[in-house]
């Protein structure tokens, strides 16, 4: 049987970035698990799939569209899912850019738009969603999608890692101020996997790559969507009440090497 703490029914959750992805995968775990689930991004194609495969496969989920570097989107898709469904328990914040690039290259405009992404977008959705469940007076499971980037560097993503290390501190300071609010804060930091992020293909086709990543990954392979979404399930659930502030590696040990 499963466990009963996993148990989502009832919960509200929204995810960021759920067109393709980590996103999706999450969406449709949290959906499994008995949420129901709003796929929030800023292509209408994609998250209306996403969440269409979640109805056709006996789930609950609808599709907003919004857009994480603007404020007003993010109050916007916390309150109408609030007033739609009567509560918010779970805000994943999932969505994100890679460009990768040697330091003494990295332009203005590269560094702003991933700083502003990653980071500036992760805390408006994270802070419009604080100001729900505080209001609602009943907690909730805030998780931040990171990277394991935040955590060791890497050859040419220094922009990204610097965001993404924001990201883990972020997780911190709002554990420490939303605890007495009985809201928990959490982050994720994947390591590689079978899923590119958008615009990331070139790179991880690059010739070596694969072979690189086995070498440097004590498991020996790239993780895949599922054994990513599942943590987020974890965090999201009962399982994980008294777990906040954490920054979880979710990399096959790429960062105990």
């Amino acid at each position: 049987m499963p466990y009963a703490a996993f148990d989502l029914k009832g919960r509200i959750a929204i995810v960021t970035g759920a067109g393709r992805g980590l996103g999706r995968g999450m969406a449709e775990a949290l959906a499994q698990a008995g949420a129901t689930v709003i796929c929030a991004g800023r292509t209408q194609a994609s998250i209306d799939e996403t969440a269409a495969n979640i109805r056709a496969s006996g789930g609950k989920a609808e599709s907003f569209l919004f857009d994480a570097v603007k404020r007003e989107d993010c109050r916007r898709l916390v309150e109408e899912t609030a007033q739609r469904h009567g509560q918010l328990n779970v805000m994943v914040v999932n969505h994100g850019i890679a460009l990768a690039a040697p330091a003494t290259e990295v332009g203005e405009g590269d560094w702003a738009e991933t700083i502003a992404v990653n980071l500036t977008g992760a805390f408006l959705c994270a802070q419009a969603a604080g100001r729900q469940m505080i209001a609602q007076g009943k907690g909730g499971s805030i998780i931040l999608t990171s990277s394991n980037a935040s955590l060791v560097g890497f050859q040419d993503l220094t922009a990204y890692g610097a965001s993404k290390g924001g990201v883990d501190q972020l997780c911190r300071q709002l554990c420490v101020e939303w605890g007495k609010h009985n809201i928990r804060v959490n982050a994720i930091n994947p390591g590689w996997t079978t899923n590119n992020m958008a615009g990331g293909d070139d790179r991880h086709a690059a010739t070596g790559m694969n072979e690189s990543v086995k070498r440097g990954t004590p498991m020996g392979r790239r993780g895949t969507i599922a054994e990513i979404a599942g943590p987020v399930v974890f965090l999201a659930s009962d399982a994980a009440g008294f777990v906040s502030g954490v920054c979880l590696a979710v990399d096959g040990g790429w960062c105990a090497l």
